[in-house]
């Protein structure tokens, strides 16, 4: 009996490891050294439960285009810029009137803006659309909209729709709104494209009037509501060339989740403005890791300043010796974040790193509220502004939108609002772990953000 189990254990462990390795190579999916390890260990350990685990979460890329053609004589003056081009990403264009909203109301406030100045087009992405006084604002306006005859299209993650409250869809399409779910949970479990999920926030007026950042349609986001106090969180409004960027981005996200083919994600033909701005696409419909790609090669280029904001600091380790070496090699990289964040996990896994960088000579300060911003500023001339996360669900699982501004100015504001939410932070003081919060800390990493 037992020599029969083992046999049957042993020819479906091959089977799902021979299944791994097919799907990996036919599909493209590159992953890191420790998430390989962990697959092949939980399929060849417990073939049972991995097997089922990889076919619902083990997808990670979904393109399957060819490398691109070696870019030669690239017009960007900003490397940065030209790696961007060369990673498949837009160029830099031009924009106006860009607002960095000083905080939930202003943003409320700008986003009521953008939507009002629809007239015959709005679009929509978000994670999260709350069944609270936010929400419910943003429901009644587009159903506004709608009937008065403008086309009003609206992407809700398929997870994130249940996380914000029991949203009525069926009142928004009687309402005229065209709704999509982006990847519902048990809509493909089989084609593996569970574990992916639809981070960006875009809103898209008429092509021209873009609002975007990292805040969820909720109010907790803005300016709180009941029993939900209110986070401080990083959004932006513009509008110009650069809304065309996310409004292509938005058809490209909208077909998907529609299941129709694909149209092209950018326009690449837009005149080049070098001291523009460019929208950045992360996530499993881009060939390679683009925000990855672009914050190493930006701490490597980094001469005087990094700084940094996110509400979960989980980097794996060619992104945090990045940034370890950029303190150690005189440039001052400044990390800030919540003392404490809603996700317990990402609180526990991130000490490992944020030991290091201070090892380094990195400044790692924290604020006693939650912070939901994300925000990069390298040296005077670059910043990532928009949806994804320092952690590798949103670099390497998430699709995510960013925006990176080239311009002096545009990075003195987002340096501005920087200072401002640091103005009462606290030095986070680094402690040596015992064995068992090591192993814990470890434990979380494996489990929890690498698979």
């Amino acid at each position: 009996m037992l020599t029969s189990w083992l046999s049957l254990h042993g020819v479906l462990a091959l089977f799902s490891l021979l299944v791994y390795v097919l799907m990996s190579h036919t599909l493209h999916q590159r992953r890191h050294p420790s998430a390989a390890i962990g697959w092949v260990l939980l399929l060849g350990l417990l073939p049972y439960l991995g097997l089922p685990l990889y076919l619902l979460f083990g997808t990670r890329k979904l393109t399957r285009q060819r490398a691109a053609p070696g870019v030669q004589s690239l017009p960007h003056a900003n490397t940065l810029a030209a790696l961007a081009a060369a990673l498949g990403q837009p160029p830099p264009v031009g924009y106006a009137a860009l607002a960095v909203h000083a905080d939930g109301a202003a943003a409320r406030s700008a986003l009521w803006a953008t939507i009002d100045r629809a007239t015959y087009s709005l679009d929509v992405s978000t994670f999260i659309l709350g069944r609270d006084g936010l929400g419910d604002a943003v429901v009644a306006r587009l159903i506004a909209l709608a009937r008065a005859g403008v086309r009003v299209r609206l992407l809700l993650d398929g997870m994130g729709r249940y996380l914000g409250g029991p949203i009525d869809l069926a009142a928004l399409r009687a309402g005229g709104v065209q709704l999509r779910l982006f990847v519902p949970p048990l809509h493909s479990p089989l084609r593996g494209r569970t574990a992916l999920r639809n981070h960006r926030k875009l809103v898209i007026a008429d092509d021209q009037f873009l609002w975007c950042g990292g805040r969820n349609l909720a109010a907790e986001y803005f300016v709180g509501d009941a029993g939900k106090p209110a986070w401080r969180d990083l959004s932006f409004d513009l509008s110009g060339t650069l809304a065309q960027q996310a409004s292509a981005l938005f058809a490209h996200d909208w077909a998907f989740a529609g299941d129709e083919p694909r149209p092209a994600a950018f326009e690449t033909s837009q005149p080049e403005v070098p001291s523009g701005a460019q929208l950045i696409a992360s996530g499993p419909d881009q060939r390679d890791d683009t925000l990855y790609v672009l914050l190493i090669s930006a701490c490597y280029r980094a001469e005087r300043r990094i700084l940094m904001i996110t509400p979960y600091f989980v980097p794996d380790d060619a992104l945090l010796i990045a940034l370890a070496l950029a303190a150690r090699r005189g440039v001052a990289v400044e990390l800030l974040l919540p003392a404490h964040s809603n996700h317990r996990l990402a609180d526990l896994a991130r000490h490992r790193a944020l030991r290091t960088l201070v090892e380094a000579g990195a400044t790692v300060r924290q604020v006693p509220h939650m912070l939901h911003a994300k925000l990069v500023i390298v040296d005077a001339d670059w910043t990532l502004a928009g949806s994804a996360n320092l952690d590798s669900r949103s670099l390497f699982l998430n699709y995510e939108a960013m925006v990176a501004f080239h311009a002096p100015d545009a990075v003195a504001a987002f340096a501005d609002w920087y200072r401002h939410e640091a103005r009462n932070a606290q030095a986070y003081v680094s402690h040596p772990p015992g064995l068992w919060r090591d192993l814990g800390e470890g434990l979380v990493l494996w489990l929890a953000f690498q698979l």
